[in-house]
């Protein structure tokens, strides 16, 4: 069985001029693994509408499941609906159950608050869209296609994952196990490396230097869909360090 993929876009020139660090992705290629659909490819883009077009468009037609997020709020740069809506080639018009969802939210207030043009460009979509439900401030998410937009605010991109989730196709999930040595170092081990890499060509084998205060190393982590194959990587790995004289701890370095 072939584990459907998925790319992620992260929408906003407020990520690309470094005002704004990103913590979506790592959220995202975790639970997306858990899930059996590997994340393949995140890209970072500008609030500029030929450019989302085009990549959404690119990737789309590339990938199972398209992500992106940020770029659906109230204000003039939040294009990213818009865009999509012309990826697709549909109109973007108010969404009917968006409009009344967020009309009832600003009228129960206290005090009430006026549902205003800016806030009506967060129930504004492409036709044809599902929404997202937001549990945390009501402004929803929409899938349209293979496309899923989510809010760029971390917490409430989160909470929409986890009502849009449920309804995914996943596949096999994604597991990795880790073992670190403290002392080792990469130009040491790659060439031995690349020999276990080759003798488990269906799995992603990767070393990672880390620094600490008592010494760095290096963090070798096996990961896939097949536990025994994973188990079988990690024994190779795990000798491999003690031939070159180090002492192999499992798990990643506290």
């Amino acid at each position: 069985m072939t584990n459907p993929t998925a790319c992620l876009l992260i929408i906003g020139n407020e990520v690309l001029s470094g005002r704004t660090q990103d913590a979506n992705l790592k959220f995202l290629a975790t639970r997306l693994g858990e899930i059996g659909i590997p994340l393949r490819e995140a890209r970072v883009i500008p609030d500029v509408p030929e450019v989302i077009v085009t990549t959404v468009n690119e990737v789309r037609a590339r990938y199972t499941h398209v992500f992106t997020t940020g770029g659906i709020g109230p204000t003039h740069d939040d294009i990213t609906a818009e865009c999509i809506a012309m990826a697709f080639g549909v109109p973007w018009e108010q969404h009917p159950e968006a409009m009344r969802l967020m009309a009832a939210h600003y009228a129960s207030g206290e005090p009430p608050t006026e549902f205003n043009a800016a806030r009506q460009r967060m129930a504004t979509m492409p036709r044809g869209a599902t929404l997202i439900p937001n549990p945390v401030s009501v402004a929803p998410g929409f899938t349209i296609g293979n496309v899923h937009v989510m809010a760029g605010v971390p917490r409430i991109m989160q909470a929409m994952f986890e009502q849009l989730a449920p309804g995914l196709q996943g596949g096999v999930p994604v597991k990795s196990r880790a073992v670190h040595a403290t002392g080792m170092l990469e130009g040491r081990i790659a060439e031995g490396l690349g020999q276990i890499q080759a003798r488990f060509p269906n799995l992603d084998i990767g070393s990672y230097p880390y620094y600490r205060e008592q010494g760095g190393g290096v963090a070798l982590v096996a990961k896939g869909t097949d536990q025994a194959e994973i188990d079988a990587a990690v024994e190779a790995i795990t000798a491999f360090i003690q031939g070159l004289g180090f002492t192999p701890v499992a798990g990643e370095p506290i």
